[in-house]
């Protein structure tokens, strides 16, 4: 539960000192947990000391994180009800950033499954989906913006009570010297979306509680993260739940991994990304 502002005393500065020191020790639903290791949800098979990151995302939040090549991620529908949208950058030179067009067409594929290259506009990988019980994910529809949201909820801001998604991108964008100009389309996960034969695009909700993929970074990536409703999503309601967020050392793909040699395009693709990484001694 919520502490009101009647409820801290920070009357005095030593008083002010005291409160913000109790806060330390509270625990909520919605956090990071410092260190990772800390997590009380450790992925199942996954050494605790390995982990960088290990943050609940409260419904209607977002997160963001720098992380190193090799990291695998893994993202956790806790209720049923969250979507991930995301957008990840080369940290090293983040101009270069997920293009959700050679997403779809470089794998001569438009639904994002375990095998799955998200690729930049440089014909790199920046990461691969490497595991999948969900099935339902969206490479079609971004996010939601504060305009849709104004019309649909009747708020929209950061800090309303239905944030959008480019809102809340904005604010973890900012965090790495990002702009507005640097958010490009995004993709989305646990909310599903497929095209009918006449184009039109159709609702495939959610795979329910639990679902998980994971993706590992190819690159050294600026991971962001808004956890918000689907922008078609037809409920009437802002409706969205807990997301679990993991990562653990790892490594990239190699040319003896299987997805490395499933079609020639993606050879090609991640030629080009163990060439660019290689350079850099990575």
């Amino acid at each position: 539960m919520a502490i009101t502002a009647d409820e801290h005393e920070t009357d005095t500065v030593y008083a002010a000192r005291a409160d913000a020191r109790a806060q330390g020790a509270k625990v909520a639903e919605a956090m990071p947990y410092l260190p990772a290791s800390s997590s009380p949800f450790v992925p199942a098979g996954v050494d605790p000391e390995t982990l960088v990151w290990a943050e609940t995302v409260a419904a209607g939040g977002y997160t963001h994180k720098a992380v190193a090549r090799g990291t695998r991620l893994r993202l956790e529908d806790v209720s049923g009800e969250a979507c991930a949208h995301l957008l990840v950058y080369n940290a090293l030179e983040p101009w270069e950033r997920i293009n959700v067009a050679d997403t779809q067409k470089i794998p001569w594929q438009a639904y994002l499954g375990a095998g799955h290259p998200l690729l930049s506009g440089d014909g790199r990988v920046l990461a691969t989906i490497v595991s999948d019980d969900s099935g339902h994910h969206d490479a079609f529809c971004g996010t939601s913006t504060l305009e849709r949201n104004l019309r649909r909820y009747g708020a929209g801001t950061a800090d309303s009570a239905a944030p959008a998604g480019r809102e809340l991108f904005t604010l973890a964008a900012a965090k790495h010297g990002l702009a507005p100009r640097d958010l490009a389309p995004s993709v989305s996960f646990f909310k599903g979306v497929q095209v009918q034969p006449d184009g039109a695009l159709e609702w495939r909700g959610a795979a329910g509680a639990g679902a998980a993929v994971e993706l590992v970074a190819e690159l050294p990536l600026i991971v962001l993260i808004a956890n918000v409703p689907h922008p078609i999503d037809p409920r009437p309601e802002y409706v969205s739940g807990l997301l679990r967020v993991h990562a653990w050392r790892s490594r990239p793909t190699a040319p003896d991994d299987p997805v490395w040699t499933v079609s020639p395009e993606r050879t090609r693709a991640y030629l080009n990304t163990a060439d660019y990484a290689g350079a850099r001694g990575l």
